[in-house]
């Protein structure tokens, strides 16, 4: 377990100027011990607190609450689990897709009412979520999309025909629609740092630029020791994601690949009014390496996606990638040529975690002491949180119909060691890049 440092911060962070908390010095005892203070972490911690008031909980994170993907990523709260719903069906099934996807309507759901009944201050606008299609072929696919929601009896999802489409945003290359009210958007850096206020409010003890070295079994426990200190505790939650390869026993249970964001300048309200979007909703294209779009609360355009970058072995150092960057500046002036060569103010990149069933991951480790969770698959924002009240009933040895759920618990098929986990990534990569290829050799909007 190393620390990791990635350079280029995220435009989520501009203006904030958080109060970090102390590193870890000395020796400590604590109930539960908790690896990593993004969206997972923080969340478990609350949830620990809220659930068994009376117990000590601390938190370590090797550099500052949301620094990993939970501060990087696009802030879209959305229904999808694991990389996207026909992948899930095709892999796993009617019915684990089904129980999936009630569990993130759910977690949609928790995330909004976590927002509203604590007051946090994330920039939350519960716009919806549009799907859409920018060349034929990928109309077949959303199509196929849309058939797999009835048989599974996902409601609260309409298809939308290209005049739809057209009429609430103007751009000549979406040719149809997913669109789903229920899904939001905020900013990820402000939700972690809100995330970490109730769980200090809670009682939790958060230890920031402190990352941990090592973690060996006790007797009666667990010691997590880093660069200053120590930490016995009854139990250990690695809630560290994009980094759990790190982890030495954990090391094939996911890997990190990494995706870029660039923002514009805030646009004009002429601008604006040329590309519609009056709703302001989060939008995808129907890609397999997908791009992301969303307007800022400040007026900006943010675009993410396309290339993934897969890293080799524990390198985890790839905040900017000049390929990613201009790629998504082109793909901006594909989608709204109107705009033209419009100012990018910000590029930065993040990892997120694979597994390779693509789907999330958790539960024990061997041992009812070791508790984890990997597996985002770049659509964290509700599924994290959310997934906080799982991990804590694991910790605390609770039952319930959360800890039932298939994917908890569940024997994970293991990426192969190096070099063969980065041979076998990039030939993964390399078909769904050649099949976006292939539906889009006509060119974008046929």
């Amino acid at each position: 377990m190393v620390q990791v440092r990635m350079g280029l911060p995220p435009y989520w962070m501009e203006g904030l100027t958080p109060d970090e908390s102390p590193m870890l010095e000395g020796r400590h005892r604590a109930d539960f011990v908790i690896v990593g203070a993004g969206f997972a972490g923080l969340s478990t911690a609350y949830h620990i607190k809220s659930m068994d008031p009376g117990s000590e909980v601390m938190v370590l994170e090797a550099e500052h609450a949301g620094f990993g993907a939970s501060g990087r990523n696009g802030g879209f709260s959305m229904t999808v689990f694991g990389a996207s719903l026909s992948i899930t069906y095709m892999i796993h099934g009617e019915g684990r897709t089904r129980e999936a996807y009630s569990y993130m309507v759910e977690a949609v759901e928790y995330l909004d009412r976590l927002i509203r009944e604590n007051d946090l201050d994330v920039d939350y606008n519960r716009a919806g979520f549009l799907r859409v299609a920018t060349t034929s072929a990928q109309v077949r696919h959303l199509e196929k999309e849309m058939e797999i929601a009835g048989k599974i009896g996902l409601d609260g999802v309409e298809w939308w025909d290209r005049d739809r489409v057209q009429q609430e945003v103007h751009s000549p290359v979406f040719l149809a629609g997913w669109w789903e009210p229920r899904c939001g958007l905020l900013n990820p850096a402000k939700l972690a740092l809100e995330l970490k206020r109730l769980a200090l409010r809670s009682g939790v003890e958060i230890y920031e630029r402190s990352p941990v070295l090592k973690v060996e079994k006790v007797h009666g426990g667990v010691e997590a020791h880093t660069e200053r200190g120590t930490v016995r505790a009854s139990k250990v939650i690695f809630a560290t994601n994009a980094y759990t390869h790190l982890i030495p026993p954990l090391r094939r249970i996911q890997i990190p690949a990494w995706t870029y964001m660039v923002a514009t300048r805030p646009l004009s309200d002429g601008e604006w009014e040329s590309i519609g979007w009056g709703r302001r909703m989060g939008i995808e294209d129907s890609r397999n390496l997908i791009h992301y779009f969303r307007p800022s609360p400040d007026g900006r355009l943010l675009m993410g996606g396309g290339p993934v970058i897969i890293g080799f072995g524990s390198r985890m150092r790839k905040p900017f990638h000049r390929k990613a960057r201009r790629h998504l500046e082109d793909f901006i002036k594909v989608l709204f040529p109107q705009l033209g060569d419009v100012e990018i103010t910000h590029h930065w990149g993040g990892p997120f975690s694979v597994t390779l069933d693509l789907v999330p991951a958790l539960g024990y480790w061997r041992d009812e002491r070791f508790v984890y969770n990997a597996g985002c698959i770049g659509h964290g924002v509700s599924l994290m949180p959310s997934n906080g009240r799982i991990l804590a009933e694991l910790a605390l040895d609770k039952k319930s119909a959360l800890t039932d759920l298939w994917f908890v618990n569940r024997r994970v098929l293991p990426w192969p060691p190096e070099p063969l986990r980065f041979l076998l990534s990039a030939v993964i990569r390399g078909i769904l890049q050649a099949e976006d290829w292939w539906k889009e050799r006509l060119g974008p909007g046929r």
